[in-house]
């Protein structure tokens, strides 16, 4: 190691000292649940776009009991539109898992936080860290940037030996004490300044050590995960109205892409579509909107929207995961049901028509 942690952890807090985020949501208040749901919210996903929904979330479910004891239903409505939606299925799990096998209280240490569905090593050291104040590493992605440039890392993080190497630096540099403040500088060191685009340098407190900086790499470390082509996948989308403008929606499977969450149903080809209408008498008109692609983060979907309109004010579900839907109600609390964001913009076009 070509420093030292004493070195690198004083660097690092004096400039937490002045510029560090110390006035987030989760921070105050702070327990081991509201940092848990955080920690959650925040993978993949950036702090300002967090905020509302964390606001929100804590609003509606203050413990880990509640959470534990609400529908799977009204967790899903309140995490649309925060993508990756098995974190929310995982976060119900887990919170249901807290409420029988351990009274109530989150655990008190990384290993048993570690058991819990969709807590991995990095975020159950992360609530051990700021909440108890176990000296844990922690190694999420803004942490994985900071470490792989200021020792040069010359190969893509997601690989073993790369992941092995930076843990092993994250350990090393962690201190015994003032670890939460430590563990949150590191993360905001990596928000703030070790950007991925137009990193702010000549702010930096590590700038004086760091390798890629010495060597004229910052730009071009981390080293990019090497690039695949997505494939395009393509589905039509079947938003069959009612007279009175409601549409059927049909709660998908849990696992799988948007598992839990309801959609329109969905076909492969026009054909099986249109065969599907001519079951309904009752259809009036059908209208095949322009294709638009939403992209997942290992495929692009192209979405072809029909609507198809009945001349009848009410229908039957015979399916008890099928339900006839207002789009009026769409960001409406008492209708808590979780949507994909692709369905939620087009129920929001209904709406217009309505």
């Amino acid at each position: 190691m070509h420093t030292t942690p004493e070195w690198f952890q004083t660097a690092a807090l004096s400039w937490f000292e002045q510029h560090g985020r110390k006035h987030l949501p989760w921070q105050q208040n702070k327990t081991a649940y509201r940092v848990w749901v955080s920690e959650v919210m925040l993978q993949q996903t950036q702090v300002a776009t967090v905020i509302p929904y964390f606001e929100r979330f804590m609003e509606r479910f203050p413990t880990v009991v509640d959470l534990a004891a609400a529908p799977e239903d009204d967790v899903l409505h309140l995490w649309t539109g925060l993508g990756y939606y098995a974190r929310a299925r995982n976060l119900h799990k887990a919170a249901k898992t807290v409420a029988r096998d351990f009274s109530g209280e989150m655990p008190g240490n990384a290993e048993q936080l570690e058991t819990l569905p969709g807590i991995g090593r990095s975020t159950a050291a992360a609530i051990a860290s700021s909440v108890y104040g176990h000296s844990e590493a922690i190694l999420d992605g803004n942490v994985k940037r900071v470490l792989a440039r200021f020792f040069a890392l010359q190969e893509w993080s997601g690989t073993t030996a790369a992941q092995k190497q930076l843990w092993q630096w994250a350990e090393q540099l962690t201190p015994a004490q003032t670890v939460a403040d430590y563990n949150q500088c590191m993360m905001d060191l990596g928000a703030m300044v070790c950007t991925r685009s137009k990193p702010k340098c000549t702010a930096c407190p590590l700038q004086e050590q760091c390798l890629a900086h010495e060597l004229d790499q910052v730009h071009r470390l981390p080293v990019p995960k090497p690039k695949k082509d997505k494939p395009v996948k393509s589905t039509l989308m079947l938003m069959l109205q009612l007279a009175d403008g409601r549409v059927l929606l049909e709660k998908r499977p849990a696992s799988g892409i948007w598992g839990g969450l309801y959609s329109f149903r969905e076909f492969s080809d026009y054909d099986a579509l249109l065969s599907h209408c001519e079951q309904h008498s009752k259809v009036r008109t059908i209208d095949r909107w322009p294709v638009f692609r939403h992209t997942f983060s290992h495929y692009h979907l192209d979405i072809t929207p029909v609507l198809a309109t009945l001349n009848t004010a009410s229908g039957n579900v015979q399916d008890g995961n099928a339900l006839w839907f207002s789009p009026l109600l769409a960001n409406d609390g008492e209708q808590a049901i979780g949507l994909p964001a692709p369905v939620s913009s087009l129920l929001a076009q209904l709406a217009k028509t309505l």
